[in-house]
């Protein structure tokens, strides 16, 4: 059971994440065998979880025979976050609690806070005192900063192709390194 606080998840998540607009809005997305390596899963799992509502993708289903899903950056944060939970040997049945609880948060909300597991039930804990109040019980306790997840997602996506739901052009971002680069050579 994952301790509840209501925050409705705002639009434009993915452009608070992205404050160089690199993915400048909420079509942009990530096919599932992208999707399963940043998340570190296999294609039979991120199947298995989208048609049973798990991780659905959030910025395009599937909708017949050759049709992509596109998989938001959240929807992939979540991904890791099930994937590591599974590792640990969380059942599936509270996973699928702690999810719809994530499902329900803002992508900033998500990164600040620790989930923890003895095993069987899954716990959010947002400050330090919340774990000293988990430990105290003496049950051993494993933790997913959400944080850390977030950025390892953070730090391989943009090796990834994304693409828009409504089939328009990239316009590709031009870093700071790119622009060094290019002002070099002409000028």
């Amino acid at each position: 059971m994952v301790e509840e606080a209501s925050v409705p998840a705002g639009a434009g998540e993915q452009g608070a994440l992205f404050p160089d607009a690199s993915l400048p809005d909420e079509l942009v997305g990530y096919r599932g065998p992208a999707a399963c390596q940043i998340a570190g899963i296999t294609y039979r799992q991120l199947d298995y979880w989208a048609r049973t509502g798990l991780v659905a993708p959030s910025i395009r289903s599937a909708s017949g025979s050759g049709s992509q899903r596109l998989y938001s950056f959240k929807d992939i944060l979540v991904l890791k976050v099930v994937k590591r939970l599974l590792d640990t040997g969380v059942s599936l049945h509270n996973i699928r609690i702690a999810v719809d609880h994530l499902r329900r948060r803002g992508v900033q909300d998500l990164a600040k806070i620790t989930l923890f597991s003895d095993g069987t039930t899954v716990y959010e804990c947002t400050s330090p005192e919340e774990v000293v109040d988990l430990l105290q019980g003496g049950q051993g306790v494993f933790g997913i900063a959400v944080s850390g997840a977030m950025r390892e997602i953070s730090g391989t996506i943009h090796e990834f192709p994304a693409e828009r739901a409504d089939g328009a052009e990239l316009t590709p971002v031009e870093d700071e390194l790119s622009r060094r680069r290019r002002t070099r050579r002409t000028g």
